[in-house]
């Protein structure tokens, strides 16, 4: 199979039966085998019921149905388990991803050798408050994670199979699929121009405060990047500096209080003395970073995934 288009859908139900029609053109124009699995993240409306009826109407569409809504994390990682295609793209399910660019995409994995190619909306029809949070959220994306990529979030990527079939996307780490797939080897990832249609049904599912999560969680994917099966490597580092600094702090406290006795001079006490406290949190602050990362050490020691690691080929074996 060509491709497989995997599209998380949440109440949308006034653009689903247009996004298919058009998907379906693009696919019989270029000739293309396909499949279309839609997963329904808990909808409230008759978003299940259309994707029924779809499926009745062509072999090709596939779907999954979630209890309730767990989020586009969880919809995509449930659709690339069941994906198929040689090629695999995801897209929003609201129509501002256009079908049209699919071509270009899938030719930029298969004749140009990419692992993975992100969509950039260059032109937004998006709100300014929108915009603008995005923009700086890519920025710092870019600059965390060195991905030269200008629009971490676009609906519309397209995937090599082995890519999909090898990461696992989790809480609401979607936005970090490029980061995820190069800390898993893929490392040719490449970034297409495509339209951003203006939204054509209902509202935005997205508020404010995915741009809050979004910086925890690339934190978060960041440090897991980095230190996931090294913890003690930055705690331990961090707890040392900290520990050294308020011993060194205490020790020139201690010679100066001695040479003061020593010459007769009038110096305050020790402890009367704010940087004797500032040294001993110091000190006790990195006790405890080295201790959460003798903890962090152990709890990955015991991991089952210790000693998983990826790989790409095998010969004789």
């Amino acid at each position: 199979m060509d491709i497989s288009l995997v599209i998380p859908t949440y109440n949308e139900e006034e653009s689903l039966r247009e996004l298919t029609d058009w998907i379906v053109s693009v696919m019989i124009k270029h000739n293309y085998s396909y499949e279309i699995i839609y997963i329904d993240d808990g909808s409230t409306d008759k978003s299940w019921e259309i994707i029924t009826s779809l499926s009745k109407e062509n072999i090709n569409i596939k779907a999954i149905r979630f209890r309730r809504n767990y989020g586009k994390s969880a919809a995509l990682n449930s659709g690339f388990e069941a994906a198929c295609g040689d090629v695999v793209f995801t897209m929003d399910s609201d129509l501002q991803d256009n079908p049209e660019e699919i071509p270009e995409m899938y030719t930029m994995i298969m004749n140009d050798n990419y692992d993975l190619v992100s969509g950039w909306k260059k032109k937004r029809y998006d709100p300014i408050s929108k915009t603008i949070p995005t923009k700086l959220y890519n920025w710092a994306t870019r600059r965390m994670t060195k991905i030269k990529l200008h629009d971490f979030n676009c609906g519309l990527k397209a995937y090599k199979r082995d890519v999909i079939k090898t990461i696992e996307v989790y809480g609401e780490m979607h936005r970090y699929i490029p980061v995820i797939a190069r800390r898993a080897g893929f490392k040719k990832i490449g970034e297409k121009v495509v339209k951003h249609q203006k939204r054509k049904y209902g509202t935005t599912k997205f508020g404010m405060e995915r741009f809050v999560n979004g910086f925890l969680d690339l934190l978060s994917i960041s440090f897991v990047s980095r230190f996931g099966k090294r913890p003690m490597h930055l705690f331990g580092s961090l707890g040392t500096l900290s520990f050294f600094a308020g011993g060194i702090i205490s020790v020139w406290l201690v010679i100066y209080k001695i040479y003061g006795l020593a010459n007769n001079l009038k110096i305050r006490d020790i402890t009367d003395q704010p940087l004797f406290y500032l040294a001993l949190l110091a000190m006790i602050i990195g006790s405890q970073l080295f201790l959460t990362g003798f903890l962090a050490e152990m709890i990955s020691r015991n991991s089952t995934e210790r000693n998983k690691y990826l790989i790409k080929d095998k010969i004789n074996l």
